[in-house]
């Protein structure tokens, strides 16, 4: 073999380990990045500052007991069915409870009780972009279910609302729940094994399917229950209504009972 023909194969052999240390210092390069970005993925989410926490006076309620409030012997029982990320549930809230607690709970004529709906805003908004639903809404009821083990029930609700950024917009994410939890009052130890253990999962899952037995299909829903000659008669409101509409159907009930 020629010395030039020599001369060529090894420089060949010196080109072919060169691009190898090449494709293998890539490789590391691309493995190295994906390690960070998968890292970054990681710990970003539990190191970016959340969204600052709203201070609110939840207010008094009379006979608060888990997710009720009101006499337990009241004549006419209400349930709310709503969404803690729904802005008609938070204006009713504002707006309409303060004065059915009031008028009507406050003075022993209804017992309220509250009734998470799921992830309603969360499937609907993930049914109509044909997406993967989040859990706020649902992860903001176990939340408050939580919150009830201490009697804080209420407390909580009050600072869910006072706290929605939006709908899927960060509000109720895990880090967020518990700094909620906190500036509630709650036992931030007793809320957050209750939470992360999801104790109340289930809980909020029959919520959803007696909402939908219910005929559920906007929040807030609202189904009135009394007795009449021992005849249970129902009612309902569909809608963040004013005061007056419940007003008007309360009256009418309580009229009702009267004769009996």
């Amino acid at each position: 073999m020629s010395q030039e023909r020599k001369s060529k194969r090894h420089g060949r052999r010196v080109q072919m380990a060169q691009q190898e240390q090449r494709n293998r210092l890539v490789m590391i390069g691309l493995v190295t990045l994906g390690a960070i970005l998968l890292v970054a993925a990681i710990v970003w989410p539990q190191l970016k500052p959340i969204a600052a926490i709203v201070t609110v006076d939840p207010g008094t309620h009379l006979d608060p007991k888990d997710n009720s409030m009101g006499d337990p012997n009241a004549p006419i029982k209400i349930e709310e069915f709503a969404d803690f990320q729904c802005p008609y549930c938070e204006r009713f809230h504002k707006e309409t409870e303060p004065l059915l607690r009031q008028y009507y709970i406050d003075t022993g004529k209804v017992q309220f009780t509250f009734r998470s709906v799921g992830n309603f805003v969360s499937d609907n908004m993930a049914r109509a972009q044909g997406t993967t639903p989040a859990t706020e809404s649902q992860d903001a009821a176990l939340a408050a279910y939580c919150a009830g083990d201490q009697n804080k029930f209420w407390e909580m609700h009050a600072y869910l609302f006072a706290n929605a950024l939006g709908e899927d917009a960060g509000s109720f994410t895990d880090r967020r729940l518990k700094a909620i939890a906190e500036k509630a009052g709650l036992n931030t130890g007793q809320f957050n094994s209750c939470y992360e253990s999801g104790k109340y999962r289930d809980r909020v899952q029959q919520d959803a399917e007696d909402g939908k037995t219910n005929n559920v299909s906007g929040t807030p829903t609202f189904i009135i229950t009394y007795k009449v000659n021992g005849a249970t008669k129902t009612d309902r409101i569909d809608g963040a209504e004013p005061f007056s509409t419940f007003q008007q159907k309360l009256e009418t009930a309580l009229s009702q009972i009267s004769t009996q």
